[in-house]
């Protein structure tokens, strides 16, 4: 079962690096870095699972030496990741209507080659 997980993120990723590194519309890029943002996380995610881990929220009555817990570091990781993507997607959304509203167009190498 984890292994589909580690699948998934390299194809994720690789996914989002194809799409940034062929396509010419700034949307499909911005899709992109969602997909390696996507693949990261689920990453994470997937190195923090513990097969029979339990939450680790507890009382010390409860704590025990054979008690198995998931660690929580990875989840707050991925929780604050999940922030800054959507930021910094909303940040690369926004230049987009900038940009289509200065130039015209969205395709970068237009954008490029345009002056002013």
């Amino acid at each position: 079962m984890i292994l589909v997980n580690y699948i998934a993120c390299i194809i994720l990723i690789v996914l989002g690096f194809y799409v940034i590194l062929t396509k010419k519309n700034i949307l499909k890029i911005i899709i992109g870095m969602g997909l390696i943002d996507y693949g990261i996380n689920l990453l994470i995610i997937s190195i923090g699972f513990n097969p029979g881990g339990t939450a680790p929220i507890f009382t010390f009555t409860e704590l025990k030496p054979e008690s198995f817990f998931v660690d929580p570091v990875p989840q707050a990781l991925t929780l604050t990741s999940i922030v800054i993507g959507a930021c910094v997607t909303a940040m690369a959304l926004s230049l987009v209507i900038k940009i289509k509203e200065k130039y015209g167009t969205l395709d970068a190498d237009k954008v490029r080659r345009l002056n002013g």
